[in-house]
């Protein structure tokens, strides 16, 4: 039982330990990514720390074969000394050849004491006498070995040794205390008693001490060398970094419409330099800003004054258009033609006086939206039925696709059926009279349409300045619906009043295809639109598809069970 309830908690401490590492993780690259000073600091503190970890390498190896190759001279000089020594202490006591085998033991304990007490290097360990092997000499010297002595002579050595008279060998070892330590050994002939190998062990801590000392003072002082150098760069970086952090948040509140901000002028060096410069430029931008808003607001209040003063005059012609278009009957053909294109250009001029209010509105930003949940299939619906007559007129089929989802909206339903309408029209304008494709879709979080033609078509350079105002892709091309050039336009303003997006796609000769994308709710994010931009049937308009009895939806089912 107390296996299953540690389990989960192992698994939770886990949890919450690679959780913090992310986040961690996450604050540092945060603040690597935002912060010059920091970035400069750390760059500086790693790259001083390799190179004085590779110099403190460097050193240490060098100190610690300097310790070593003198400790080796001293043991090998004085390991010649004892084998003198020895020497010359068994050629002159056995000279006579009279000696017994008591006194070659007595003889070698002498040797013994005699070369240890010689010995003036600290840190010897051991002394061994060692008859070597493969001669029949009656007498012996007996193996003599101090008590300490490690086993720690190797066959190799004892090879060389044997094979090599009048020269001494060492070999590096590490003695049983883990020190390290040094073998030295060489040949001596012992008269009527053959060949003896002289063995001393030296034990190099002393050594090895005095390298580690000089290791921990290299760290220490090339750690303090880091950061040394890690505050003297923080101490500069800020010194440079504070003025370009004063310029960047300057620079913020500029480009946030504080146009009276400046940087501080102090000093004659490259910072001053550049903080005059800067104050020129935001002085020469603050008077073309407030020129150009002035002159912005001037045109504003211009084309807002001439389309209300036109207003009043444009009535009474319009009324009395009225007028003379009632009785067109019973004038002559020339006039009654007369009083027929005057009635259709007056109804223009109004219409171009209502978007030019309209434009003058967005301009100004005076234009607030009344957001209300809506269906956009039956928005669509509406549209559809009211530009049907004009669809008919110039051969087309406006249809309607609508798979399913969640239509419901908070949108201004006026706004959004007027960019349906401007949709429809330039549609119906050049559809070439084929067959025009209205699909509506959407997700949980954003609600879409598109307007699908097949028509002429356009070009990329077109596609570019579409909603530009009172542009066309063909001016040549006689208008039959009567727009004024800003319906466009003021789609896109909709548009964008609804944080949403109006998109254009168009190929020559292949048709056009314009999405609008809605975020369901204002304000918040809508994400990736439900429907593409690029329509999958980009080669031949569809021959069919299905219709319920209205020819306008296929999903009406579904709405009702929705209600």
């Amino acid at each position: 039982m107390s296996a299953i309830v540690q389990a989960p908690v192992t698994s939770l401490a886990g949890t919450g330990l690679g959780a913090w590492r992310r986040l961690a993780f996450a604050r540092v690259r945060r603040v690597w990514r935002t912060s010059l000073q920091f970035r400069t600091v750390a760059i500086t503190v790693v790259l001083s720390g390799v190179g004085v970890m590779v110099i403190g390498g460097y050193m240490s190896v060098v100190i610690g074969d300097n310790l070593f190759d003198s400790r080796r001279e001293q043991v090998e000089a004085e390991h010649a000394r004892a084998t003198l020594l020895a020497q010359d202490l068994f050629s002159s006591a056995l000279a006579a050849d009279q000696a017994n085998q008591a006194d070659l033991e007595m003889l070698a304990i002498d040797v013994q004491k005699d070369i240890l007490s010689s010995t003036a290097s600290p840190g010897g360990t051991g002394f061994a006498l060692l008859r070597t092997a493969g001669q029949s000499t009656a007498k012996r010297v007996p193996t003599t070995t101090t008590r300490d002595f490690p086993d720690v002579v190797t066959d190799e050595l004892r090879d060389q040794v044997a094979q090599n008279p009048g020269q001494v060998f060492l070999q590096s070892v590490t003695l049983p205390t883990s020190a390290p330590g040094l073998v030295a050994g060489s040949l001596i002939e012992v008269p009527t008693a053959g060949q003896y190998e002289l063995y001393l062990v030296y034990d190099l801590s002393d050594a090895q001490s005095t390298l580690n000392f000089v290791q921990q003072t290299l760290a220490l002082g090339l750690a303090s060398l880091v950061l040394l150098i890690g505050a003297v760069t923080y101490l500069v970086v800020r010194l440079v970094v504070a003025p370009i952090r004063v310029a960047a948040e300057t620079s913020a509140r500029l480009a946030a419409g504080q146009l009276e901000q400046r940087i501080p002028e102090r000093g004659e060096d490259v910072i001053a330099t550049l903080a005059r410069s800067f104050n020129g430029m935001a002085d020469s931008l603050q008077q073309k800003i407030t020129r150009l808003a002035e002159l912005s607001r001037v045109q504003q209040r211009f084309v807002s004054d001439v389309s209300h003063e036109l207003r009043t005059p444009l009535t009474t012609i319009r009324l009395a258009g009225d007028v003379l278009y009632d009785q067109r009957e019973n004038f002559p053909p020339a006039t009654a033609r007369t009083a027929e294109l005057l009635h259709t250009q007056v109804q223009r001029f109004e219409v171009l006086l209502a978007d030019l209010l309209e434009i003058s509105r967005y301009d100004a930003g005076a234009v607030e939206l009344e957001l209300e949940p809506t269906n956009l299939v039956r928005l669509v619906e509406d549209a559809s039925e009211s530009m049907k007559l004009i669809a008919d007129g110039h051969g087309s089929d406006i249809r309607l696709v609508a798979p399913g989802g969640y239509f419901e909206a908070e949108v201004d339903a006026r706004r959004i059926r007027r960019i349906l309408r401007n949709l429809l029209g330039n549609a119906i304008e050049h559809g070439e009279g084929k067959p025009i494709v209205v699909t509506v879709d959407s997700t949980a979080t954003a609600i879409a349409l598109t307007v699908r033609d097949y028509g002429i078509g356009m070009t990329a350079a077109e596609v570019e300045r579409v909603f530009d105002r009172f542009w066309r892709a063909d001016p040549s091309r006689r208008r039959t619906i009567g727009g004024t050039g800003l319906g466009l336009a003021i789609a896109l303003e909709d548009a964008v009043l609804h944080e949403g997006a109006l998109e254009v796609w168009s190929e020559r000769g292949v048709g056009t295809c314009f999405r609008l994308t809605l975020p369901r709710q204002r304000g918040k994010a809508m994400g990736s639109s439900p429907l593409p931009l690029r329509p999958d049937d980009t080669s031949t308009p569809p021959i069919s598809l299905p219709e319920n009895p209205r020819g306008t939806t296929q999903r009406d089912a579904a709405q009702e069970g929705e209600r």
